[in-house]
């Protein structure tokens, strides 16, 4: 490690010194946080492993999918109390101020902790951007998986009872199940609909055409739906069916003219069953694809998705913000004030994480902009750690809450 700071990164000693001192500190305590989290979840599903005789293939690959998630949580906790561990022990040994009186400034001092704070906001916007929220929706699949096999995973991929309007050419669909395609749908890779009812409407919200249809099909690459063994109605503004009927539903399952195909429809398998998607579930890329299909959804529908969208970029800086805060706080003077110094940053932090669900829970609920829900819990842990770090660095006393 000491040859990775010196020639890579070209450390100075001190800063090596003060860099290594927090790292083991990290390891300990993430690891220890991540295995608390661990052993809570496995002491949850132990007796289903169990009863189920479960492969231990099979639950490896489960705690797998969910390392990511485990990991976002267990970072900002273990950055945290690394770095009041490490400064205060740095502090009581007098070490913090030898390094003052050798004419380094404290933001100097605390710079590779600020470089640690950095690198674990990273790795975390690297996990939230779609690992960790797809470790959320993978849980229940991969438990049914292990508890009740594959069949009972595989139903978990269907929806049933599917209503939907595009709003743009105002139609609406009415799908009895959407499941995904098996191994054996040779002649699609997109979503299969079962029992299909599609009502065109017009301007007045009076049907124009009807489409009914045992199952369809989307083509990717031509961008068209095929309609297997269906039927097609035209309607008069009164309601009454006008027209002959285009009936292909009696041809041969497995003839050429058991379907009809439609270009030039808007609607995807995706965009359809997406309605029915947690925002909270998605990823950064699922986000982006639905808002972009579903622009023309009302602002009330789509603020938890922006909320969401935003909150993806905004967790990850949890961890530079800790460090703001922990930082000033974990140096200290005087053996007295280290409790209150402890206690004052965990007590700060909770705070940050109750404000962080009430302005979630808000901009979910389109009472603030998505933006001010998601950022501003890391706005106001940030200023209030700078503020801390300004008075720190200029030899301030910090408030009675704080230090005394």
């Amino acid at each position: 490690m000491d040859f990775l700071f010196k020639h890579v990164f070209q450390l100075k000693l001190l800063d090596r010194y003060v860099l290594r001192s927090f790292l083991e500190t990290f390891a300990i305590c993430f690891t220890a946080f991540l295995g608390i989290l661990l052993i809570f979840d496995l002491n949850d599903n132990l007796t289903d492993f169990l009863s189920n005789k479960v492969k231990w293939s099979l639950i490896g690959i489960y705690y797998l999918h969910q390392l990511p998630h485990f990991i976002l949580l267990s970072m900002p906790i273990g950055v945290l109390l690394a770095m009041l561990y490490c400064l205060s022990k740095m502090s009581r040994a007098n070490e913090i101020i030898s390094m003052l009186t050798a004419g380094r400034s404290v933001t100097r001092v605390l710079f590779p902790l600020l470089l640690c704070g950095v690198a674990a906001s990273g790795i975390c916007l690297w996990l939230n951007y779609d690992l960790a929220p797809r470790a959320a929706s993978m849980q229940k699949s991969d438990m049914e998986r292990i508890t009740k096999g594959d069949k009972r995973a595989d139903a978990l991929m269907i929806t049933e009872d599917l209503l939907a309007k595009d709003r743009l050419t105002n139609r609406i669909w009415f799908v009895r199940e959407v499941r995904k395609p098996k191994k054996t749908d040779l002649l699609t890779d997109s979503d299969i609909l079962q029992d299909v009812n599609i009502t065109q409407l017009d301007s007045d919200g009076k049907p124009n055409f009807r489409w009914q249809s045992q199952r369809a099909l989307y083509a990717l690459k031509e961008q068209k739906w095929q309609l297997h063994l269906g039927r097609k109605l035209a309607y008069a503004p009164n309601g009454d069916i006008v027209g002959a009927i285009e009936d292909w539903s009696q041809e041969e399952a497995t003839g050429p003219r058991s379907t009809r195909s439609i270009n030039n429809w808007r609607e995807t398998p995706y965009r359809l069953v997406s309605t029915t998607f947690n925002p909270d579930q998605m990823s950064v890329p699922q986000l982006r694809e639905f808002l972009e299909g579903n622009a023309d959804f009302p602002q009330t529908e789509l603020a938890k998705y922006y909320t969401n969208l935003q909150h993806r970029f905004a967790l990850p800086l949890a961890c530079l913000a800790v460090v703001l805060i922990s930082a000033p706080l974990g140096i200290i003077y005087s053996r007295r004030a280290v409790l209150a110094s402890v206690a004052a940053s965990i007590f700060i932090f909770f705070i940050y994480i109750f404000l962080n669900f009430l302005m979630l829970a808000l901009g979910k609920g389109s009472y603030v902009q998505p933006w001010v829900a998601a950022w501003l819990p890391d706005i106001v842990l940030g200023v209030v750690g700078l503020y801390l770090l300004w008075l720190r660095s200029t030899n301030r006393e910090l408030p009675s809450l704080f230090s005394s």
